[in-house]
């Protein structure tokens, strides 16, 4: 399933200038989209922590362009029926191609490899989109690979949604093969934490030598959908860099979720040394067996 590749080290280069008008819109435009009520040009301006004066020419802009509606008599803003136009191209797309710039993002930021999973009805996960990052040495994995839904740290994440008894996930457990095996207490503890924390891990358990961090993405009926997976040769990131990986896939899951299936399950990604593995705070992270400090 996994190959180990060799290449050339490709810097990513360093982004532009952002144009903060265009932010300050945007902005004001997740403000809007975000509430059922419309706002006052001051209201705006507060909750965006934007200048009045501002807010008041973008708003203007914004109804020139049919994005937002205003009401004369009330002097409020509410979103408008012009927003549906710029999405509507979106409608009849791939889900899987939608997420693809995200995987992107993460692979680029995190120099791993991201695999999106899709989770089929006879407990299977499947891959159906993968992104390798430009390291010195790095793994890949076919599209179309299949596990068993409750393996390694996607599988941690999905059997926390399924709220099972104890007898049940030691029933699945059972059925899973790993090749080096965690024992079930571990194994439900990583899902009892994954299903606080909203992501797990898998070190070298389901394929020696693979760091594995992983969250998935929800629909509005608590159901896992897909999962998120970064990937790394075992050492080549420190448990800090893993850690914070895991956190931003989980924040990646968790707006997607609210995104396309309306449910909000983003978890606020905090890399600081002090909720690092390995780090000063002691509490055990999914998936970790007793290490050295890093």
């Amino acid at each position: 399933m996994f190959e180990v590749l060799q290449c050339l080290f490709i810097s990513n280069p360093p982004p532009g200038k952002f144009v903060g008008a265009v932010e300050n819109a945007v902005r004001i435009l997740h403000h809007l989209a975000h509430s059922n009520a419309s706002y006052g040009v001051a209201s705006i301006a507060r909750e965006t922590r934007l200048n009045v004066s501002t807010t008041f020419n973008i708003l203007r802009t914004l109804w020139k362009e049919g994005l937002v509606v205003f009401d004369p008599e009330t002097k409020t803003y509410r979103l408008g029926l012009g927003v549906l136009t710029l999405s509507v191209p979106l409608l009849g797309t791939n889900q899987a191609g939608l997420l693809h710039p995200e995987l992107e993002r993460l692979s680029h930021e995190h120099n791993a490899l991201i695999g999106l999973w899709k989770i089929t009805p006879n407990d299977r996960i499947i891959l159906v989109d993968r992104i390798v990052s430009e390291n010195v040495v790095r793994i890949d994995m076919r599209l179309g690979s299949r596990l068993p839904a409750f393996a390694g740290a996607v599988g941690r994440c999905i059997a926390a949604t399924r709220n099972l008894s104890k007898e049940k996930l030691r029933q699945r457990f059972n059925m899973l093969r790993w090749q080096s095996p965690p024992t079930f207490k571990q194994y439900a503890e990583d899902v009892r934490t994954a299903a606080r924390r909203g992501y797990a891990f898998d070190f070298g358990q389901l394929f020696r030598g693979l760091d594995i961090a992983a969250s998935v993405i929800r629909d509005h009926n608590r159901e896992a959908q897909f999962g998120i997976s970064g990937i790394a040769i075992a050492g080549q990131l420190s448990r800090a860099e893993l850690t914070c990986l895991a956190e931003a896939i989980s924040e990646t899951t968790g707006r997607i979720s609210n995104t396309i299936y309306g449910r909000a399950l983003a978890h606020v990604a905090d890399c600081s040394p002090a909720t690092a593995i390995g780090g000063q705070d002691r509490t055990r992270r999914p998936g970790v067996r007793k290490t050295k400090k890093l």
